[in-house]
């Protein structure tokens, strides 16, 4: 048998996994056209990877700065429940979306790229940060992914946390399953 890790072991721990958007779900660019509409590129693997992560009984959640309708549509389309824009104190928000699902931080994730997210990252069970992250922001990361923001890093974090409890194989066998 392998050798679990300790980290190995708090991945197997986290039951909610919480992500800032811009910078992590996107590459942090945003786009206004002419009328000032808005739009942001999500990578379609860290959908599939959340989606994953929910069929295992995982809960997920985004809890970004900014508003938009462009993420509550992207987090519609994953059936992401819990979603908190317009957050300017990242640390009191989570604690309530921990609270409310009633677990605590050693059961939380959080997926962050910049320096509102560092005071999350330090608390949570699993503070991560995408491989383009600030500085500090991957000092103080437990994992930091080796994709960058909106390029896969959310898949890959799942992917991780899911294999430490052995469910990403309970995946994998599922799509392969399909094959006609």
């Amino acid at each position: 048998m392998a050798d679990v890790t300790d980290l190995d072991l708090r991945f197997a721990r986290v039951q909610l996994l919480l992500l800032d958007c811009d910078g992590v779900l996107t590459d942090g660019g945003i786009t206004f056209d002419d009328t000032g509409s808005e739009s942001k590129t999500f990578h379609i693997r860290d959908g599939l990877g959340l989606r994953a992560w929910r069929r295992a009984g995982l809960r997920a959640g985004i809890v970004t700065g900014r508003t938009s309708r462009v993420v509550e549509r992207r987090a519609a389309e994953l059936g992401i429940e819990i979603l908190r824009q317009g957050v300017d104190d990242k640390v009191a928000v989570a604690a309530e979306v921990i609270a409310g699902c009633g677990l605590s931080w050693e059961q939380t994730a959080f997926l962050g790229d910049d320096l509102p997210d560092l005071p999350v990252v330090m608390r949570c069970g699993v503070g991560a940060a995408v491989a383009d992250a600030c500085p500090e922001l991957r000092r103080a990361a437990a994992v930091v992914t080796s994709l960058p923001g909106g390029r896969g890093a959310v898949r890959e974090l799942v992917e991780r946390m899911l294999s430490a409890r052995g469910a990403w194989e309970t995946e994998v066998a599922r799509h392969a399953a399909q094959r006609t």
